[in-house]
């Protein structure tokens, strides 16, 4: 006796992965713009003003001040990730289990 699997299309119309994907999507996509939007904001203020060029503390100019807080950026948006993804990877567990007792009951 075969058990009739869930096709990814099938999978991809349950109500849990349209809640998953649209949970990722609100958080990843705000969060890719605020990226993008600081770590260009460096080079193009750097070639198209004078903003940073000035002094911050002794001979570090701002330029270097913000080019330190974009690592900081990128260690905090790791953080905040890691601990979202956690959410996300219960929402993944539930529809797993979905899929689970789906294929049982066809099978």
């Amino acid at each position: 006796m075969s058990k009739k699997q869930l096709t990814y299309s099938e999978v991809a119309r349950s109500e849990l992965f349209r809640k998953l994907i649209t949970k990722k999507k609100r958080f990843i996509i705000p969060m890719t713009l605020f990226f993008l939007a600081f770590y260009f904001t460096l080079p193009v203020l750097t070639a198209y003003s004078e903003v940073l060029n000035k002094p911050a503390v002794g001979a570090i100019s701002w330029a270097w001040v913000f080019a330190s807080t974009q690592f900081i950026m990128t260690w905090v948006l790791c953080s905040i990730y890691s601990s979202k993804s956690k959410s996300f990877d219960a929402l993944c567990a539930e529809i797993k289990a979905e899929v689970q007792t789906s294929e049982r009951k066809a099978g």
